[in-house]
């Protein structure tokens, strides 16, 4: 997976030089969308929604299609 590598450069290229402006309020908006085509195991709901609320996300929910 390369998200840790690029979220890391992201904020060294990118968000450092926007927040270092005089009176910048930088608000970073992270979505993520996953498709499971037979659906994902109760546990793995448990854990995700577990992790969501110790990290503060403001919105996390599990869609049946």
């Amino acid at each position: 997976m390369r998200l840790q590598r690029d979220v890391g450069q992201i904020a060294n290229e990118v968000i450092q030089h926007l927040s270092s402006l005089v009176g910048a309020e930088v608000e970073i908006t992270f979505e993520l969308q996953v498709t499971v085509p037979n659906g994902v195991p109760e546990n793995v709901i448990r854990t995700v929604t577990e992790n969501c609320k110790v990290l503060k996300f403001t919105n996390y929910e599990f869609e049946q299609e």
